[in-house]
């Protein structure tokens, strides 16, 4: 992989992992459809350490708050916020479904999922998803009111982000929205969700690589799409953050409708 084309994936990926759009449909489409190599699950985890770098350059105000406060001795506060404390515990809770699931279909995920043919399907049918949603969406809860079950459904729903097309921001934002939330409040309960996560999948990738050792030639490349992701990743953030106070999301469900019909003509046409 040049340095080149690492920027590019790593571009990609920094706008991709925060919007509602799969940033693993995108990683496997942008080789597909210009014929670089696959850049392997090495260099997506390296992305993914990059951008987790990028939630916690946005947020790490509320994860230190959440931390300090949850080690304090218990404060009286108010019945209907969670406090810290508990937000902790719902972070945990909702890291359980996809934890358990990547590792159970781990080699199902590398093999038989990544591949082209399964991405517009689940882009399609996620966003007609995320369209009900919106439809539905009564946006009555803000972060502090979110409860112990709206947890649990965002992560069961982060769980389905293991299929590519799928999008993790995207299906937990989805979620948030269908327990009554705002769509601020969901995608940053989303984003926080996701610190443990990527968290443990670029610790336990980074784990082998220390153990098989980096390829040769390919620290560079590496570098300069690391570097890339955090640095588009947190530009893409405060974008979003800022556009969902005033936006709908219904933009990125015309988007992933016509990208996903875009691919599937392509397929039927054999493919490139």
């Amino acid at each position: 992989m040049t340095i080149r084309q690492a920027i590019v994936l790593g571009t990609v990926q920094g706008l991709t992992e925060f919007l509602p759009i799969s940033s693993s449909a995108h990683l496997i489409l942008v080789p597909w459809i210009t014929g670089w190599p696959d850049q392997g699950l090495t260099f997506d985890v390296v992305l993914h350490a990059a951008t987790l770098l990028a939630i916690l350059s946005c947020f790490w105000r509320d994860c230190f708050r959440i931390l300090r406060e949850s080690f304090q001795p218990s404060r009286a506060r108010a019945p209907e916020r969670p406090g810290a404390r508990g937000m902790l515990l719902f972070l945990f809770l909702g890291t359980l479904p996809a934890a358990i699931t990547g590792m159970l279909a781990e080699e199902l995920v590398a093999t038989e999922l990544r591949n082209a043919d399964i991405i517009p399907i689940t882009l399609i049918f996620f966003a007609l998803l995320l369209w009900l949603a919106e439809r539905r969406a009564t946006l009555k809860k803000g972060v502090e009111k979110i409860a112990l079950m709206d947890a649990l459904w965002v992560g069961i729903a982060q769980a389905l982000a293991l299929i590519p097309g799928t999008s993790r921001s995207g299906i937990t934002i989805t979620a948030g929205l269908f327990r009554g939330m705002t769509r601020e409040a969901a995608a940053r309960f989303s984003f926080l969700l996701a610190i443990p996560i990527l968290a443990g999948a670029s610790l336990k990738k980074l784990l082998e690589i220390n153990q098989l050792g980096i390829p040769e030639g390919e620290a560079a490349s590496l570098l300069a799409g690391f570097f890339t992701a955090l640095i588009v990743g947190h530009i893409t953030i405060k974008i979003f953050m800022r556009f969902l106070q005033k936006k709908t999301l219904y933009v990125f469900v015309h988007y992933r409708i016509l990208l996903g019909i875009v691919i599937l003509i392509i397929l039927q046409r054999g493919g490139l």
